[in-house]
């Protein structure tokens, strides 16, 4: 990856691109497992979504891994896909953007307070 494909981003949209197309291939029931999987890994993503990428791909090779072998989706993910994804992302407990976001707006609102004490 050079300079300008991390900058602009174009090696992203490749691999996304290419995530949907294989996607596409999947069966009915693993298509709506995929499109939960990357609705509920999203508040994981840092600014880019670059930490995801690996993450994506393993999730949807073990899609197409289930279903080249007849399973559903169900079978291997079960009922709970925002469960799955969060220990994906690291277990229960992983900060989401939001976390990261809330922990900075209270470091700067103590900051703030601290000042005008002074």
């Amino acid at each position: 990856m050079n300079f300008w494909e991390t900058i602009t981003g174009s090696d992203l949209t490749r691999e996304w691109k290419a995530f949907e197309t294989r996607a596409q291939e999947l069966p009915a029931d693993h298509r709506a497992a995929w499109d939960g999987i990357k609705a509920h890994l999203a508040p994981y993503s840092d600014f880019t979504g670059r930490n995801l990428m690996p993450i994506l791909d393993s999730a949807l090779g073990l899609l197409e891994e289930t279903a080249a072998d007849g399973q559903g989706s169900r079978e291997v993910l079960g009922d709970d896909i925002r469960g799955f994804c969060a220990a994906l992302a690291g277990e229960e407990g992983a900060r989401s953007f939001r976390d990261r976001w809330r922990e900075q707006l209270n470091r700067n609102v103590a900051r703030k307070l601290g000042q005008l004490g002074d």
